[in-house]
């Protein structure tokens, strides 16, 4: 016989009280609004998930629970898949110092707090995916780590692996004013440009010796963990994720991956809609920063709100992100709605959240649609994903729930209030517990 429980309002009653019983047993959503970003809206649809992938999603009438199921009522609700950010700081990163601009050997999972109250924030969110980045403030401030926002204790178990069972990530570079310093950082663009052109040579010639000593101990290079991660990114094993604002900055990466030949997903754009068409010609995605209010950097002062739809339209794939803190990672759909406003096509709108920045991440094959086979990671909403009137209801990871408003805690982390931005938990006399960790 089936378990069933029955949502009432907008709240799931009866709340599985951990997503380890939906790894033991399939769990089926039945009657939802089904966006899978990965073909048309299914009306009443449902999904079935077990040991933390989706086993199958269709029609209700093609779809059937399985017999052993807990199958919750979907009926007036949404699904669709776990958003992915392709640019965020949360869990307090941080990567280079100010011992020089371009410091490729330094790792943002070395840095990263799993109990930052910033990752369930994003949980709130809906997010379940993020590149996790140091700042813009060097040429070359790091590797960034790819992460799925599970309820762990460790960053290892946050962590993305990739098949060879190591930590999967890209490389996080900038240009523009941002890492404009005094020496030993550029104080011009024309030498930030040199101080990276020179910094690729060297691996070259670093490769090159490596390669010359052919395995010989006594000819090998000191080990240059710099030259390495450089290496890694020319060869394309690690993504080059590129701040860069604007038209004239952006070519000037194009420039140089033509050079160098490493992989790029552009970051911020917020001129791109100028150089559309050269960045089409360069295959070079784009993951956009909406921002709907004026101020901030000069560079940025041409943003417009009509550049997803701009590049969309070039045939650039294109991707949002929060940058959080600059968009709060609790308002990550608001960026796609205002895209979809400002003229972009609703379900390139919906996969710029989902599928185009799961590409962005070489994590097309797991997360970003929801389709038999990917892993169970997928957002229950209250109703239409646009509408400024649709809330959150649950985050599910890898099959396991990580975010429900239903229950206290996680209401304080969606709506905020007092400790709702702290990781400890105050048990006291005339406080109870008040904080905002699970």
């Amino acid at each position: 016989m089936k378990t069933r429980l029955w949502l009432v309002g907008t709240v799931l009653v009866g709340v599985l009280a951990s997503g380890l019983i939906a790894q033991q047993v399939p769990l089926a959503l039945v009657g939802a609004t089904i966006e899978t970003c990965a073909g048309a809206t299914i009306k009443d649809g449902t999904l079935v998930v077990h040991r933390g992938k989706i086993r199958a999603v269709g029609a209700s009438e093609d779809v059937a629970p399985p017999a052993d199921a807990v199958v919750i009522d979907a009926r007036g609700k949404t699904l669709m898949p776990g958003l992915v950010c392709s640019h965020s700081h949360i869990g307090s990163v941080s990567g280079g110092d100010s011992s020089g601009p371009i410091q490729p050997e330094v790792r943002a999972l070395d840095s990263i707090n799993p109990r930052d109250p910033g990752i369930q924030k994003a949980q709130a969110g809906g997010i379940t995916t993020v590149n996790v980045m140091p700042g813009s403030g060097h040429l070359l401030s790091g590797q960034t780590i790819y992460m799925k926002l599970r309820d762990v204790d460790t960053v290892e178990e946050l962590a993305v692996r990739n098949a060879d069972g190591s930590i999967a990530g890209g490389i996080k570079m900038a240009n523009g004013t941002n890492p404009q310093k005094k020496t030993p950082f550029p104080g011009t663009r024309g030498k930030a440009a040199a101080l990276v052109r020179m910094q690729f040579h060297r691996a070259r010639d670093y490769r090159r010796r490596v390669e010359a000593a052919a395995g010989d101990p006594a000819k090998m290079p000191d080990r240059s963990l710099a030259m390495e991660a450089l290496l890694e990114a020319m060869d394309g094993k690690r993504m080059v994720h590129h701040h860069t604002h604007r038209q004239d900055d952006i070519l000037t990466v194009l420039r140089m991956q033509r050079e160098f030949g490493f992989r790029v997903v552009l970051h911020h754009v917020s001129e791109g809609w100028m150089v559309a068409d050269e960045i089409a010609a360069a295959k070079a995605p784009c993951s956009v920063i909406v921002i709907d209010s004026p101020g901030g950097k000069l560079e940025a002062a041409r943003l417009s709100l009509e550049t997803g739809a701009i590049l969309d339209r070039a045939g650039v794939l294109v991707g949002f992100h929060t940058d959080d803190g600059i968009t709060d990672s609790r308002l990550f759909l608001r960026s796609a709605a205002i895209s979809v406003r400002a003229g972009m096509d609703r379900q390139k709108a919906l996969q710029a959240v989902t599928i185009a920045n799961a590409r962005m991440l070489d994590m097309q094959e797991r997360v970003g649609t929801l389709q038999a086979g990917k892993d169970a990671d997928f957002v229950l909403l209250s109703g239409d994903p646009f509408s400024v009137y649709t809330r959150v209801l649950q985050t599910w990871v890898d099959g396991a729930k990580v975010f429900d408003l239903a229950d206290p805690r996680d209401k304080l982390l969606a709506a905020g209030g007092y400790g709702a931005s702290s990781d400890q938990s105050l048990s006291m006399c005339c406080y109870g517990q008040l904080g905002g960790s699970k």
